[in-house]
């Protein structure tokens, strides 16, 4: 299992997962993404997002659209997708990462702490605003300094092992998922039979 940047040919799984999930997707860029893969199988277990808010007084980050597939779920798939943003928002110079996520205590696992509305920089707080509205009313503000960030050893243990749960495949599609009414339909080769 490791962790790396998006593909650009990987635009539709991650929207697809992304509205699946009901995560944000305000001002999609699949270069901002990381996505979790299993080494052995090429699996996608997990992805999240880094987004750089420009301001009159300087640039702010926030990791968000953070998300694990159903059979990946509890095995530090999460914790090393966080450790990933958060490397890169400090090879790209920021001090602190910031998330406005209705999950506060899975991200305080890592060092992240709740702020007030009032002390978070101003395009951050319009943004805790309009996330609330559109795709997470319970949001809370977090931050955490770069420097504080620290994997829990059970998670470090749990990726090391991680492997997709055998009910988490996706169902088969099939002419319905087309928009097609395979009691109606006819093809082009139909005999009649």
């Amino acid at each position: 299992m490791y962790v790396r940047d998006a593909k650009n040919r990987e635009e539709v799984w991650l929207l697809d997962h992304i509205e699946e999930m009901g995560l944000d997707e305000t001002a999609f860029r699949s270069r901002d993404y990381v996505i979790a893969i299993d080494e052995e199988t090429n699996e996608k277990a997990g992805f999240g997002r880094i987004r750089v808010h420009k301001t009159d007084d300087g640039e702010h980050c926030e990791l968000t659209s953070i998300g694990v597939l159903g059979g990946w779920r509890g095995q530090g798939v999460g914790a090393h997708v966080v450790e990933r943003l958060v490397q890169k928002a400090g090879d790209e110079g920021f001090e602190t990462v910031y998330s406005l996520s209705d999950a506060p205590d899975y991200l305080a696992q890592f060092g992240f702490e709740r702020v007030e509305e009032s002390a978070l920089p101003e395009k951050l707080q319009a943004r805790l605003a309009d996330k609330r509205e559109k795709s997470a009313p319970e949001a809370v503000p977090m931050a955490l300094p770069v420097v504080d960030f620290e994997v829990p050893a059970r998670f470090r243990d749990a990726f090391k092992h991680a492997a997709a749960d055998e009910g988490s495949d996706e169902p088969e599609e099939g002419p319905e998922d087309f928009g097609i009414d395979p009691e109606e339909a006819t093809y082009k080769y139909d005999t009649g039979r």
